[in-house]
């Protein structure tokens, strides 16, 4: 026997059922208790590592915090065994992977970026149980420890450029890390307005169903030369429904299917607009009788488009709260276009 059979060889099971991202968020609460107690555990640190993994990238900062309270909560009723069980049935393959990220990075020397000596005989567990490959497993480390340094870089460089400022008028305004843009924040605190922000992306949203994003990305030489052969379209086309609502949409909101899709042209440059409908997949949640907190139905719109060697992404939402019914699909789409466009015009680009 080892001392990790309590968990990998337990036949317990949970009570809870767990969605995917919270079976992620188990494993890295597993992990992170295993060789210590759940006394020592600090939830909100391991909150904020868990909120720059891209699977939660539709959670806000308490949504976050509130999935590692409740992971640790079933960890504490009713065992590791039976929370690693229970998750585990509930990983669907798309991310296996990063359930396994969640364990590494929960044991990640800080100083040396390298697992314990000591802890590597849990790691080998957990890659066995989760069924991953060595050579998956191995890239998959290599992977987190580039992302994490890159990160590092990243984060000394943000430091250093402020991105909440005033403007001339005394108003706050939200500025990119990397200087491409500048845009007046839209919600208001009041109304629980909240900014979300990591590489790449920043997110303004309230507890009325407001929901503006951006993702914006350095194009790369090599696309632009792309973009050049193929077209604008076809490359927007293929940045937005080939590869981004696959991974920040599909794969974490079962249903998710888009509704209408729309390449709008005007004398300066070319946009590529999708509508998806998303069950369950708002960012506001309501309470049901048996305390379990369930997402609304929502529509998303996103808008992509190159400015200035940077590629854009714009997303609204649609929030459907309890007697809503949507309406005409082409009217919808058009609404939180506007919305969308409406934003983009209070935004200043350099």
């Amino acid at each position: 026997m080892t001392k990790y059979d309590r968990i990998f060889k337990s036949q317990d099971v949970s009570e809870e059922s767990l969605s995917p991202e919270e079976a992620v968020a188990a494993i890295a609460v597993i992990t992170a208790i295993v060789d210590s107690s759940l006394e020592d555990l600090d939830t909100e640190s391991l909150a904020g590592i868990l909120w720059e993994f891209q699977i939660f990238d539709e959670y806000s900062e308490e949504e976050m915090q509130e999935t590692v309270d409740r992971m640790a909560a079933i960890a504490k009723h009713e065992g590791l065994g039976a929370l690693f069980n229970t998750a585990n049935m509930s990983i669907i393959d798309e991310i296996i992977l990063d359930a396994f990220a969640a364990g590494v990075v929960m044991l990640l020397d800080d100083e040396t970026l390298t697992i314990p000596t000591q802890k590597q005989p849990y790691i080998q567990h957990l890659q066995q149980a989760l069924e991953l490959e060595d050579i998956e497993a191995e890239e998959m480390i290599r992977e987190l420890i580039a992302a994490i340094e890159a990160g590092d870089k990243q984060e000394e460089y943000v430091e250093e450029y402020e991105t909440i400022i005033l403007d001339e008028f005394g108003q706050q305004v939200y500025q990119s890390p990397l200087g491409n843009f500048i845009v007046p924040i839209p919600v208001n605190p009041e109304q629980g307005g909240k900014i979300q922000s990591q590489e790449g992306m920043v997110g303004f949203s309230d507890d009325v169903g407001t929901l503006l994003r951006i993702d914006y990305y350095p194009i790369p030489s090599e696309s632009l030369i792309t973009i050049e052969s193929q077209g604008e379209e076809k490359y927007l086309h293929s940045v937005l429904i080939e590869k981004y609502l696959p991974q920040a949409i599909f794969a974490h909101i079962e249903g998710a299917e888009i509704k209408y899709t729309e390449y709008l042209k005007d004398s300066l440059k070319g946009y590529y607009y999708v509508l998806v409908d998303m069950p369950k997949g708002s960012t506001i949640s309501k309470q049901e009788t048996n305390g379990n907190a369930v997402r609304l139905n929502a529509y998303r719109g996103l808008l992509c488009f190159i400015n200035h060697d940077f590629l854009y992404i714009f997303s609204s939402q649609r929030t459907f709260f309890d007697g809503d019914i949507p309406g005409n699909i082409l009217e919808e789409a058009d609404d939180i276009k506007q919305n969308i466009l409406e934003f983009i015009e209070t935004i200043e680009f350099s």
